[in-house]
């Protein structure tokens, strides 16, 4: 197991860790439910070092990246980031990621911890076409995220920058508890708002302990999944991986068909025709946890899905679920069934995501 450059924090905090995309993480501290509350109601601090991040520069980096992801990165200024994905040959999904634009020719991919060989070696493959220069720095950072409505006035106690006045999906560089050259970005994983910080690794312990010495509360990748279902935000390896339209998955809204790029003609035909299946959300309306893997079946008791992703929501304290479903049964109010343990649990779809915010 690689270990991140927190790992000795984690151990001093007591974590609970288990093994995640090759790494020894944490999957929480004092709880899992409490955890998830502070994000919401306060302030939540994750490690998740284990991301990737590559830089891509050059004359030839806008074309590359345009031509391989989904996204048009010709909208970003300088100091400014976008969601979106890698298609395959096929027409699924290499991996989802965020591209930071630093500045004309320098771009910042960051991707998911367990596809950062596979991601580097089709981003590889496919700059042979282009001639961009591509380094890969994930060995070079840790990423500390800072989330919660109280995540502003905790960073402001340690920086001078004006973090408050960046704009969400936005970044800038800064100092952090005496750290120079902090990547402060307003993005996360959890609808709940805050920051994400890109700190050299001999640094990260610092800005670490300066944070939760300042009020944030140490949370886990438990709490980031119940946070992250919260939000009906896709997980790779759940909601989509390599097999996954996009179109099914909901993710039309990142995809640019203005430009060309790899699977476009099958992406386009799929927007175009539609697709068999659809990504929902759903509520139980009786007790229950939906898995990844259970089926879902109609009220006439035919197989119509399968779960995604799941959990008891700690928020709407309910069992709330992402899957697949057949395309003429995803319409919001639908009633469906969610097998647990060989019992139908009655669920309905619901529009995503699950938690507003109040």
């Amino acid at each position: 197991m690689r270990k991140t450059s927190l790992h000795i924090c984690h151990l001093a905090l007591q974590a609970k860790m288990v093994p995640f995309a090759g790494f020894e993480m944490p999957i929480k501290y004092i709880g899992v439910v409490r955890e998830h509350h502070a994000v919401r109601d306060y302030a939540g601090l994750f490690d998740v070092s284990h991301m990737g991040e590559f830089l891509i520069s050059g004359p030839q980096a806008v074309p590359f990246i345009q031509y391989v992801f989904s996204n048009d990165i010709e909208r970003l200024d300088i100091g400014q980031a976008q969601y979106g994905y890698m298609p395959n040959a096929k027409g699924g999904i290499v991996d989802d990621l965020l591209v930071y634009r630093i500045d004309h020719q320098r771009y910042m991919l960051v991707v998911n911890a367990a596809n950062i060989e596979k991601d580097w070696n089709w981003l590889v493959t496919h700059n042979k076409m282009f001639g961009a220069t591509l380094e890969n720095q994930s060995e070079q950072w840790s990423l500390l995220a800072l989330q919660g409505p109280k995540a502003t006035p905790i960073l402001a106690t340690l920086t001078e920058a004006t973090i408050a006045k960046i704009p969400f999906y936005s970044f800038i560089h800064g100092t952090v508890a005496g750290v120079e050259n902090v990547l402060i970005s307003a993005t996360g994983y959890t609808g709940s708002g805050g920051y994400e910080l890109y700190v050299p690794n001999a640094h990260a312990e610092k800005i670490w302990n300066s944070l939760i010495d300042n009020g944030a509360e140490p949370c886990g990748l438990a709490a980031r999944n119940t946070l992250r279902i919260e939000m009906g935000y896709c997980l790779y390896g759940n909601d989509i991986d390599d097999s996954t339209s996009p179109i099914a998955a909901g993710l039309r809204w990142c995809t640019e068909f203005s430009k060309d790029f790899v699977s476009k003609d099958i992406i386009e035909q799929q927007k175009a025709v539609g697709t068999n299946t659809k990504r929902v959300g759903f509520v139980l309306n009786e007790r229950g946890i939906p898995r990844q893997g259970y089926s879902l079946k109609d009220v006439a008791g035919n197989d119509i899905g399968i779960v995604t992703s799941g959990t008891q929501s700690p928020s709407l304290e309910k069992g709330i679920g992402m899957g697949y479903v057949d395309r003429e049964h995803a319409i919001v109010g639908n009633n469906i069934n969610v097998i647990i343990r060989n019992k139908s649990i009655l669920a309905t779809i619901t529009s995503l995501p699950f938690y507003h915010a109040s």
